[in-house]
């Protein structure tokens, strides 16, 4: 028969070589991660993007507001409160609407051209937080592993330790039943 403690050692060895798999296993699965989270690829802005985003960020702010409605309002002032001569568009205003349907035309598309840009910022800002999400899962699972390993071994020793302690108390029992057996065959005689 073996030598329990040989054993036991063997054991160990065995579950630290799981456990140092299981290690490298994390580590080799979270590199491609770490890699991604630290070298973000660098955003490469063109000139029409810029100006986009320059031209989304005024016209959806109260400067923009407050301006368009101050030149309106001068606009029709003008033409209907000036001097007659100088009315370059009188009521009903026609080329005033000429112009805001213009703008209108130019700003929308410029405007979704970088709402465009920006929900591809979000998407990718939502794929880093995916990625964080899935190296805290890998984490998670790798402690429960351990954890697991660990549990395996606890009850694995314990098993063992009440088998020694099993043949312990037989071996008690034997020479106890052949202490007895002796004593008795002692008495007899």
């Amino acid at each position: 028969m073996d030598n329990p403690i040989e054993n036991l050692l063997q054991s160990e060895d065995v579950q630290l070589k799981k456990l140092q798999q299981i290690v490298q296993q994390a580590v080799n699965e979270e590199q491609l991660i770490v890699e991604n989270l630290l070298h973000e690829p660098k955003e490469v802005i063109s000139p029409g993007d810029s100006i986009s985003d320059k031209v989304a960020e005024f016209g959806g702010s109260w400067l923009f507001i407050i301006t368009f409605s101050i030149v309106l309002s001068v606009w029709a002032l003008f033409n209907t409160l000036g001097p007659d001569r100088l009315h370059f568009d009188p009521y009903p205003f026609i080329l005033m609407n000429l112009f805001l349907s213009a703008i209108a035309a130019l700003q929308a598309p410029i405007i979704m051209m970088s709402q465009n840009r920006k929900e591809e910022k979000d998407r990718k800002r939502s794929e880093n937080d995916y990625l964080i999400n899935l190296k805290a899962e890998l984490e998670l699972r790798s402690l429960h592993q351990k954890i697991d390993l660990l549990l395996e071994q606890q009850i694995k020793i314990l098993f063992e330790s009440q088998a020694a302690q099993l043949e312990i108390l037989k071996n008690i029992e034997t020479r106890l039943s052949a202490h007895e057996s002796g004593q008795s065959s002692d008495k007899m005689e």
